[in-house]
C-alpha cells in the first residue's frame, strides 16, 4: 500500500548557496503539503547513522564529512504518490543527467553535491522521517 508521506533534506550545499527558498517553492508549487520541518546540523556521527545503507561503498565517509559540513533543512512532505512524485520533481542524483527544471538540474554542484535527498521508498520515508521528527513534530 502506497504512502502519502516522502522525506526530503535540503542538502549542505544548497542552503549555503541560498537555495532553500527557491527549493521550498518549488515543492509548494508541486503540490506538496509540509507537515514537518527543522533547520538542523547533522553531527558526524548523525549522519553516519543516517546514512548506515552506505556504509560499505566507497563514498560513504565523504558523503557523512559533506552531510555534517553545514546546516540542513529537513521536511516531511505529504501528498498522494509523495515518493515518486517527489522523486521526479528532484530529478537525477546526477544533476548533468537531471531533466530540465527538475531541483536537482536547477541548484546541484554535482553528483556528490546535489541539493536535496528524497527518500527512494514508502518504507524508507517512514524510517527517515521517523529519525528526524517525533510524532508531535509532525501535523498531519
Amino acid at each position: 500500500m502506497a504512502n502519502n508521506i516522502t522525506f526530503t533534506m535540503i542538502k549542505p550545499d544548497a542552503v549555503a548557496a541560498g537555495h532553500i527558498g527557491a527549493i521550498l517553492a518549488q515543492i509548494n508549487k508541486a503540490g506538496f503539503k509540509i507537515v514537518a520541518m527543522k533547520y538542523t546540523k547533522l553531527s558526524a556521527e548523525k549522519a553516519g547513522e543516517f546514512y548506515d545503507v552506505h556504509r560499505e561503498r566507497g563514498f560513504f565517509g565523504e558523503l557523512v564529512d559533506f552531510m555534517s559540513s553545514g546546516p540542513i533543512v529537513a521536511a516531511v512532505l505529504e501528498k498522494d504518490n509523495a515518493v515518486e512524485d517527489f522523486r521526479t520533481l528532484i530529478g537525477a542524483t546526477d544533476p548533468a543527467k537531471a531533466a530540465p527544471g527538475t531541483i536537482r538540474a536547477l541548484f546541484a554542484k554535482n553528483i556528490g553535491e546535489n541539493a536535496v535527498h528524497g527518500s527512494d521508498s514508502d518504507e524508507n520515508a517512514l524510517i527517515e522521517a521517523s529519525f528526524h521528527f517525533s510524532k508531535m513534530e509532525m501535523f498531519r
